[in-house]
């Protein structure tokens, strides 16, 4: 790389192909010929992601130099989330932008109890049809920002039941932006928006560009328009721009993000950015893999790429009828125990899904046949409030002394608060 600063390039990492470990070699090699860590902007999808990639830089810059490499890594000050990096770059540039550099950040939580109360000011939670939630309101507020697009297509595309109050919450929504102004609060969707309209001041966007060498960014599939509008605007010419991402794992389009950000990547510059692909799995077998692959390829537009591995067969993945849902607990249940029968144990064994709700059947089943097991991600069914309310209604009719049970039931009588109960 010397210090030559590279032409734009994206790199396109199949699913178990060591994405985070060549970006954080890629990171490692320019600290090693030089580049100053200070210089270096490395944007990842989560927090988490980026102190595990400034721990590896770590690690390799250390096997290179020696003891040296700690103050490299040290000094990759500038290694977080695109919102994270936006806070810390809005407050910098507070006062060309106009903004009050004390203001405070909303997380979703708060932004959803910020747009109920205007909701409440605007006396639109009395409507005589039922008005949208304060969540599917942020919800929406939130993709019209991310995907810089006006309310009326977001409506007709995303939120088809609630076309009809398009009037009101165009009007919900200014009124939600006074009052995150009068209070100098950004939330989550402005810390993205703001630096996006900084950039298109063209002296605010050389000066921060000018800070920085070199460009990372990771999962650059699970970008959005404002994202990538940011990106580019940061490096008009790409000078130093790496992004790497996988267009067959773009599932999830979280906060409106786009699978076209990687896939028009390419031809935003001139000449067009060097594309990469990683194709070799390090993570299954080639059955999987071959399964894999046949499902990518009825994608309409994609980047050439099948995926392969050295590792053996294994084998063939199972495609398996079922009825209805407790007939589907009650397979996987059966299929656990032969598992463990043939020398699996349980803690070798998991069991996917989409999402969280998903697996309350299968919860069931499992207490029910004494199989211990733990979930990941979103409460046991036997956790969740709603149903610990039902449980403890039905302790307490059991055994009238049971004052735990009791105490929560009675809280669910309206009118009746702790003291009370």
């Amino acid at each position: 790389v010397g210090m030559t600063v590279a032409p734009p390039l994206l790199v396109i990492a199949g699913a178990g192909s060591g994405k985070t470990n060549t970006l954080a070699h890629r990171v490692a090699h320019l600290l090693v010929s030089g580049a100053d860590p200070r210089r270096i902007l490395l944007m990842t999808f989560s927090r988490r992601a980026a102190s595990e990639m400034a721990k590896r830089v770590e690690r390799i810059a250390r096997k290179v130099l020696g003891d040296g490499a700690g103050v490299l890594s040290d000094a990759l000050s500038w290694a977080g989330t695109f919102h994270g990096i936006g806070a810390r770059l809005l407050r910098d540039c507070a006062d060309q932008l106009g903004l009050d550099p004390a203001f405070t950040i909303h997380d979703r939580e708060d932004a959803a109890d910020q747009m109920n109360l205007v909701r409440h000011e605007l006396g639109f939670s009395k409507t005589e049809a039922r008005f949208p939630t304060k969540g599917t309101c942020l919800a929406i507020y939130s993709r019209c920002v991310n995907a810089e697009l006006p309310i009326e297509k977001v409506l007709g595309q995303s939120y088809p039941w609630c076309v009809a109050w398009a009037a009101e919450l165009k009007q919900l929504f200014a009124a939600y932006v006074e009052a995150k102004q009068q209070q100098n609060v950004l939330d989550y969707d402005d810390l993205l928006l703001y630096w996006a309209q900084a950039m298109t001041d063209p002296d605010i966007a050389a000066d921060i560009g000018a800070r920085f060498d070199h460009v990372m960014v990771d999962e650059y599939q699970d970008t959005n328009r404002l994202q990538s509008s940011i990106l580019l605007a940061l490096k008009p010419d790409g000078s130093g721009l790496t992004v790497v991402g996988d267009d067959a794992q773009s599932i999830y389009s979280f906060r409106a993000a786009t699978v076209r950000n990687i896939l028009d990547f390419p031809a935003a510059f001139s000449p067009p950015a060097e594309v990469i692909t990683l194709d070799q799995n390090y993570r299954s077998t080639s059955a999987i893999l071959a399964a894999a692959n046949a499902v990518i390829d009825l994608a309409a537009e994609r980047f050439t790429k099948n995926l392969w591995t050295d590792r053996a067969a294994g084998s063939p993945p199972q495609l398996v009828h079922v009825r209805d849902e407790a007939d589907q607990a009650r397979f996987i249940a059966e299929r656990v125990l032969e598992n463990r029968e043939g020398g699996s144990t349980l803690k070798q064994q998991a069991v996917l899904f989409r999402a969280s709700h998903h697996s309350g059947p299968l919860e069931i089943e499992l207490t029910r046949r004494n199989i211990p097991f733990v979930k990941f991600g979103g409460l046991k069914f036997l956790d969740s409030a709603h149903i610990k309310d039902l449980l403890a209604l039905l302790r307490f009719i059991e055994n009238p002394r049971d004052r735990v049970a009791g105490f929560r039931v009675l809280q669910l009588i309206p009118g009746v608060g702790p003291t009370s109960a």
